[in-house]
C-alpha cells in the first residue's frame, strides 16, 4: 500500500516502513503523528484520487528524531564593486517513520 502525503509544503510518496524527512514537526520524539492531508492512495492496483484530497485517509508515522539537514552556501556578490557576502543555513527536519496506511 503506498500513499502521497503532503506536508510543510511538498509531497512525499510513502509506503509502510518507509522513512522519511520532512519540515520539521512541533511534535516531540516518539510520539505519533497523523498526516491526514492524503493525496492519493494505492493498494494492489485500486488508486484512489482525491479532489482534493482522499476523504477519511490518513497516514499515522512515529517520529524519530529532529536533525538539521546539510549546510546551503549563500553568496551574493556584485561585480567590480567590492561587495561579498556569505552566509549559510541547516534547515530544521524530523525524520518519521511510515506505520501505518489507512484509506
Amino acid at each position: 500500500m503506498e500513499a502521497i502525503i503532503e506536508t510543510g509544503g511538498k509531497q512525499f510518496r510513502v509506503a509502510e516502513g518507509d522513512t522519511i524527512s520532512v519540515e520539521k514537526l512541533p511534535v516531540e520524539a516518539g510520539e505519533q503523528v497523523v498526516f491526514d492531508r492524503v493525496l492519493t492512495v494505492s493498494d494492489e492496483g485500486e488508486l484512489k484520487i482525491g479532489r482534493p484530497l482522499v476523504e477519511g485517509a490518513k497516514v499515522v508515522g512515529k517520529v524519530l528524531e529532529h536533525g538539521k539537514d546539510r549546510k546551503i552556501i549563500v553568496f551574493k556578490y556584485k561585480a567590480k564593486k567590492n561587495y561579498r557576502r556569505k552566509q549559510g543555513h541547516r534547515q530544521p527536519l524530523t525524520r518519521v517513520l511510515i506505520e501505518k496506511i489507512e484509506a
